[in-house]
């Protein structure tokens, strides 16, 4: 078996190529995708060549793990799922090319437990937001709820929306750049809070932390839910008298996929409007080099359904 894949070679040089597959196991699905996302967090760390070291890393690579498309066959124990349009985080069974993620790509194919069915009301398109809702999810599931999110990006937007529809008051969310001032976004400035109980920091940028602390009750909680590509690093002595605790959310689970697609099954969540651009995978270059450089692209889809 073989599929076209998006490949990242090397740092700053992506192919679209052939890629050979491995043969379904018993308890596999094949999915023929039809749109995936780009990440602007890690992806963009994976195209600069900056993302720190990990289990499975290395080049060449294929990216994203935000894939939607059908189940078209599968192994044995897996038959009853065939027809099914299913999300899927990714893929790495891949045989010439390493999987850290692995969605970027026409066919994947992957554990029938690791996908998906798509939440009944979200479009194909909205679906490949289910990772990061699913992310947003986790973050929140660990802890307190959000007095503050620091970045309006998706994942920003996100954490806030679902902090609303699990029932908590709609957060405070900053945003410094004017492209992104969107979703009730406020500058840093124009926050005259330092009390806030929970801060949830979705902007990856490590320089933050003293300002953040700063902005944090006693006892308060600072929640890493972005990704850090450098070592974070803060004052000792405010941090020490305001007794702030750090929290870092880690990688979404199948329980959360369930929970958020519950959510937005029951109208309490929305992922409307997160979506900005979409391009045909032909032109995955310049939709990589937009989704990266371009603040007003939240969210860049791929549209594999043109792809042989």
């Amino acid at each position: 078996m073989h599929t076209t894949a998006i490949v990242l070679e090397e740092p700053k040089r992506l192919s679209i190529r052939r890629v050979d597959l491995v043969t379904p196991a018993d308890d596999d699905v094949v999915v023929q995708v039809e749109v995936s996302g780009i990440s602007t967090g890690t992806e963009r760390l994976l195209w600069d060549g900056r993302m720190p070291a990990f289990p499975g890393m290395g080049y060449p690579l294929v990216p994203g793990y935000e894939a939607v498309g059908r189940v078209v066959d599968a192994g044995r124990l897996a038959t009853a799922r065939v027809g099914e349009r299913v999300f899927a985080p990714g893929s790495s069974n891949f045989i010439d090319a390493r999987g850290l993620f692995g969605g970027a790509a026409r066919t994947l194919v992957t554990r029938a437990d690791r996908v998906s069915r798509l939440p009944e009301g979200a479009s194909v398109q909205e679906a490949a937001l289910l990772s990061l809702a699913a992310t947003a999810h986790h973050a929140l599931s660990g802890g307190r709820f959000p007095d503050l999110v620091v970045g309006a990006g998706v994942l920003g937007r996100l954490i806030s929306r679902t902090a609303v529809a699990l029932g908590h008051p709609a957060p405070t969310l900053w945003e410094t750049n004017p492209a992104r001032m969107g979703e009730g976004a406020i500058h840093p400035d124009a926050d005259p809070r330092r009390d806030h109980a929970a801060i949830y920091d979705c902007s990856g940028d490590g320089d933050l932390l003293d300002v953040l602390i700063g902005r944090l009750a006693r006892g308060g909680e600072i929640v890493l839910a972005g990704f850090y590509e450098q070592r974070l690093s803060f004052a000792f002595p405010p941090a020490f008298m305001k007794e702030a605790r750090l929290r870092i959310a880690a990688e979404f689970t199948p329980a959360d996929v369930a929970a958020v697609t519950a959510l937005i099954e029951a109208g309490r969540l929305s992922l409307a409007g997160l979506i900005t651009h979409a391009r045909p995978v032909a032109e995955a270059e310049a939709a990589y080099a937009q989704a990266f450089e371009d603040p007003s692209c939240l969210k860049m889809i791929l549209d594999w359904r043109d792809c042989p």
